[in-house]
């Protein structure tokens, strides 16, 4: 029998999402908040590490708590492909089933659909396409999406929306915002019917980089009233001010009372800029990725633990840092489990990796809780140059 780490919920102990800004730097669109849902609060600025495939790679949920992970991000349509909803129904959600009890949020499915499947294509009900694994046919819908989330039992489920590239013309950005609105309001109808007030459902805004139509899109979905908004569509290969510039722009059309997610988006110069901008959650493979790569980051910026200068080297990746990696290993050791190809190699990055992001987005909060935050991005940037 599994081990139940997370028991299932029982009617009186679902909690309606709720969501409160608790201070507001005095000098930027900083601010610092508090999520509370039903697997716990969630404290604000705050970044997910992603679990793509129900594991945030080589790290065990013991591991994310003591880097101080508080939600993770789990992925729809992976997850609906395998190990699919016979498994995990059996253990009520994905918090039993892979051993974690704090949030999670899940994206919707569409973008991996439209990067990962063959043949993906729009139909009058929603995105039909072939699975990358076996080659099988299925149709995601609105409300498909929706069932799905709702049996993976997340915390906070993403509307299904239609990513646009870059770049994309503005007849092509118009035709997807459209067809974001419009699985929108079903994804909102579909929730209402199933959960609504147990899971948080969140509104993405699209647009393409084309104002005209991300104001469209932010405002037309204010008007549908989700529990939390996400810009969609950022950091897919356009340049980092075009970037900025979009997310400067389109932050403050969302509702101040909701949380705002700008999602897949997490270099730490990102995350510090669009806090700056009035961003609330993030997420992003950097971290994961990047350990597997062989690179660390520190304050001081990022190490590549195959540099020669490292062989040799007593002192850890960050004298500053207290994850375990720091905590027990040289970067010589590093190094040499990293050339070896050992697999104690891709934790331990990790492992320091998600840790340093943790911590980087915690002292964010604190700054802006302390009304410090323009002094502390300013010394970011600072110690980065040295």
């Amino acid at each position: 029998m599994p081990h139940a780490v997370c028991p299932r919920r029982t009617a009186v102990e679902e909690k309606m999402f709720k969501f409160k800004v608790v201070a507001q730097s005095t000098q930027s669109r900083a601010r610092a908040g508090v999520m509370q849902t039903a697997h716990g609060p969630v404290e604000t600025p705050v970044f997910m590490p992603v679990g793509t495939l129900g594991s945030v790679k080589s790290l065990t949920p013991e591991d994310l708590t003591a880097c101080g992970t508080q939600i993770i991000l789990g992925n729809t349509y992976h997850l609906y492909l395998r190990p699919g909803q016979e498994v995990i129904s059996r253990f009520h959600g994905m918090h039993r089933f892979m051993h974690w009890s704090g949030p999670i949020l899940t994206d919707s499915g569409g973008f991996q659909v439209f990067s990962l499947a063959k043949l993906a294509r729009i139909t009058a009900e929603g995105v039909a396409f072939q699975s990358h694994i076996d080659g099988s046919s299925h149709l995601l819908t609105p409300e498909k999406s929706i069932e799905i989330q709702g049996w993976l039992d997340s915390d906070i489920m993403m509307c299904l929306d239609q990513c646009t590239a870059f770049p994309a013309s503005f007849e092509q950005a118009l035709r997807e915002e459209e067809t974001t609105y419009d699985w929108a309001g079903r994804c909102r109808k579909a929730w209402q019917a199933a959960s609504a007030g147990q899971q948080a459902l969140f509104g993405i805004v699209q647009g393409g980089m084309h104002r005209e139509l991300r104001q469209r899109s932010a405002e037309r979905l204010a008007a549908l009233d989700f529990s939390g908004y996400a810009i969609g569509g950022l950091s897919v290969g356009e340049p980092l001010e075009l970037m900025l510039a979009t997310a400067e722009f389109t932050l403050p059309l969302l509702p101040a009372e909701k949380p705002k997610y700008v999602m897949g988006v997490g270099r730490p110069e990102d995350l510090i800029d669009l806090v700056c901008l009035g961003a609330d959650m993030f997420d992003c493979v950097l971290p994961t990725r990047n350990a597997r790569n062989g690179q660390l980051f520190t304050a001081d910026g990022t190490i590549t633990i195959t540099h020669a200068w490292y062989r040799t080297e007593t002192d850890p990746p960050d004298p500053n840092c207290s994850c375990y990696t720091c905590r027990n290993y040289s970067l010589a050791y590093l190094r040499h489990l990293f050339l070896s190809r050992e697999l104690l190699a891709y934790r331990l990055n990790t492992i320091h990796n998600v840790h340093f992001f943790m911590n980087f987005i915690r002292r964010i909060r604190e700054a802006i809780l302390n009304n410090e935050f323009e002094a502390f991005k300013k010394q970011f940037y600072e110690n980065r140059e040295i």
